[in-house]
C-alpha cells in the first residue's frame, strides 16, 4: 500500500463519494489533481491520488487556448475516456464544459448523461451556485453525482473580466456561503472553492458536511487540487501565489530532447546495441 494513503482509503480499493465524505469526517485531507490522458492518469492513480479531475483546463494546457471556453463536450468526453482507461482506484470527476449546462437544465442532464455513458466517468462538475441549481437538481435526480464549484469560475471570465481573488467584499462573501449551502442541500457530494480568502474557505468547510476542496483557498478546507501540468512545471508562464511546483519538467524535457537531437546528428544514436 502506498505510504501516503490515509487510514480511510487504506480500507477500500476504490474511492467513491461515500469514501470522500468519510475522509472529511475523519479529518483526512483529500488529494486531487487534473489529468487528461491515459498515461498521466495511470501514473497519478498509481501514486495514490484520491480524485482525478478531467478539467476543462484541458482547453488551456492541452489545446493552447487562452480560456476554458472553447473546449467542447465531445472533446471533454475524449479526454475523460482516456483517463478512465488508465485508472483503477481513484474517483474521476469530469467538468461539464461551457455552454453544455448553463440556462437549460434539460441540456445539462443530456450533457451529463453523455459524459457518463460515453466516457465511463464517475461524476461531473459544474461551475456556479443558485443560478444553476435547476441543472444540478436534474442531473442528481438521474443518479449522477455532482461536484460544485464556487469562487473564481473560469467559465465566467468574460463576466468578471479578471482572474483576481473572488468574494472579498461582504455581499459576495455572504452569497458564496449561501451558495455553498444551496449546493449541499441540492445533493452535491463535494465543492471546489477557487481563489477565495482562506478565512472564508475555512468557514465554508465548517458550514457544510460535504468535502470542500480548495485551489488558492488556503489550508482550512478538506483537500486541495492543482492542475497537473502546473505543479509538475511543464507550464512555466503560469505562476499564481497558490501554485507550488514539485518539479521542473519543462527544463528536464527540453534537455532530454536536445540530447536526443545531438545524438541523432552525431550518429551516436542508435549504437550497435540499439540495432537489430
Amino acid at each position: 500500500m502506498n505510504k501516503n494513503i490515509s487510514p480511510v482509503r487504506s480500507k477500500v480499493k476504490k474511492v467513491t463519494t461515500h469514501v470522500l465524505k468519510a475522509m472529511k469526517q475523519a479529518n483526512e485531507k483529500i488529494s486531487m489533481l487534473t489529468a487528461y490522458d491515459y498515461s498521466m492518469a495511470q501514473i497519478v492513480d498509481q501514486a495514490g491520488i484520491d480524485i482525478i479531475l478531467v478539467g476543462d483546463s484541458a482547453s488551456n494546457v492541452m489545446a493552447g487556448h487562452e480560456t476554458t471556453l472553447p473546449i467542447t463536450l465531445d472533446q471533454m468526453i475524449y479526454h475523460a475516456a482516456s483517463v478512465i482507461r488508465g485508472i483503477e482506484n481513484c474517483l474521476v470527476v469530469v467538468d461539464l464544459p461551457f455552454g453544455s449546462y448553463q440556462g437549460n437544465s434539460k441540456e445539462a442532464l443530456s450533457s451529463a448523461i453523455k459524459i457518463m455513458k460515453e466516457a465511463g466517468a464517475h461524476s461531473v462538475k459544474l461551475e456556479g451556485g443558485r443560478e444553476i441549481k435547476e441543472s444540478i437538481d436534474r442531473i442528481i435526480s438521474a443518479g449522477i453525482p455532482v461536484m460544485g464549484h464556487l469562487g473564481l469560475t473560469p467559465q465566467s471570465i468574460y463576466k468578471f473580466g479578471t482572474y483576481a481573488v473572488r468574494a472579498k467584499n461582504e455581499e459576495e462573501k455572504n452569497r458564496l456561503l449561501e451558495d455553498a449551502k444551496i449546493l449541499e442541500d441540492a445533493g452535491c457530494f463535494a465543492i471546489v472553492l477557487e481563489k477565495i480568502p482562506a478565512e472564508l474557505a475555512k468557514k465554508v468547510a465548517e458550514l457544510v458536511d460535504i468535502p470542500v476542496i480548495g485551489i488558492g483557498a488556503g489550508a482550512g478546507v478538506d483537500g486541495q487540487v492543482l492542475v497537473l501540468h502546473d505543479m509538475l512545471g511543464i507550464n512555466k508562464e503560469f505562476s499564481p501565489r497558490f501554485l507550488r511546483r514539485y518539479n521542473n519538467l519543462f527544463e528536464q524535457i527540453t534537455t532530454s530532447v536536445q540530447e536526443y537531437i545531438k545524438d541523432v546528428k552525431t550518429v551516436d544514436f542508435p549504437n550497435n546495441k540499439e540495432q537489430y
